[in-house]
């Protein structure tokens, strides 16, 4: 396998994640933030399964077993934080634009670093850089335009900042779970840690709204058209990312995956009909900057060997 074959897969998992948040912002109205967060793990369980069958087949299984106590640990963290991460973002989209919320949970970038590190994952300077003016942009896009009182509306900045702070934790996470399967093929061990994920998610959040919120649960579930598209989509998007997570650093990924950003923009003025700032551009454009950075820096680092 290639060692950057990890980047053209996080470019195809943002475009898929565009469509899957643009499809779970349709629910929103009736199913609710949790509604809206669970068909894509609900939806997207199936896909999950039919993915581990084939790379099973394609690659084997775990040959050296897998470290059930810390697997476990970490894929109960990482998918609680996505839950909460997936929520979060679709208030922040809801309280500003589509294409500023998908732009705030990139805040998960110096977030992700600084988890990486702590998890062992060394960055070079060159990418140290690129997160360094990626989050300068973050901030540049971030900061709310003054309303007609004068005073400043940070809502979609805490939900954003929420999402991103959540979704750093959990890339992390499923990173160190998918590690746990010894003598597996990255592939197969990424997709048996989605499977795991997004299995545990269902139970718990698909529980959680049984008891506290039926009517959700049932709009979820009703319009289930947008919700097995939303859950196809959430899957695929899944899928790149915890293969590319067994293959790089988390940061160098979450790095990656801001590509979303032009994605979300055409998505936010095609189907929201919504536009951008000048201020939103000129933080976008640090933003690709950074990116860019990243992206080079990412030339020199070798993935682990399995």
């Amino acid at each position: 396998m290639h060692p950057l074959i990890w980047i053209p897969i996080v470019v195809v998992g943002a475009a898929f994640q565009t469509a899957r948040n643009a499809l779970q912002r349709t629910l929103v109205g009736d199913a609710g933030p949790w509604g809206a967060t669970l068909v894509r793990f609900l939806f997207g369980l199936p896909f999950a399964l039919a993915w581990l069958w084939v790379t099973f087949l394609i690659w084997g299984g775990a040959a050296g077993g897998i470290e059930t106590g810390r697997f476990v640990a970490f894929a109960a963290v990482g998918a609680l934080a996505q839950i909460l991460a997936t929520a979060a973002l679709l208030l922040a989209m809801r309280q500003s634009n589509f294409a500023v919320g998908a732009f705030f949970q990139q805040v998960a970038l110096p977030i992700t670093a600084t988890v990486g590190f702590f998890f062992g994952d060394a960055l070079g300077p060159l990418a140290i850089a690129g997160v360094a003016v990626t989050t300068a942009g973050l901030l540049v896009m971030s900061w709310p335009a003054a309303g007609a009182d004068g005073l400043r509306d940070w809502s979609a900045a805490r939900y954003g900042l929420m999402a991103g702070a959540a979704f750093g934790l959990s890339g992390n996470a499923f990173r160190e779970a998918s590690h746990t399967i010894a003598g597996a093929h990255p592939v197969f061990a990424a997709a048996a840690t989605l499977v795991f994920v997004q299995a545990l998610q269902s139970a718990a959040l698909g529980g959680f709204l049984a008891i506290t919120d039926r009517r959700a649960l049932r709009a979820a579930v009703g319009a289930w058209r947008v919700s097995l598209g939303a859950g196809f989509c959430g899957w695929a998007a899944s899928a790149c990312a915890f293969t590319a997570l067994s293959l790089a650093p988390a940061a160098l990924v979450r790095v990656v995956a801001v590509v979303d950003m032009p994605f979300a923009a055409i998505a936010s003025r095609g189907l929201f009909r919504e536009r951008l700032t000048a201020r939103q551009i000129a933080g976008a454009l640090l933003i690709a900057a950074g990116v860019i950075a990243c992206a080079l820096g990412a030339l020199s680092f070798s993935p682990p060997t399995r």
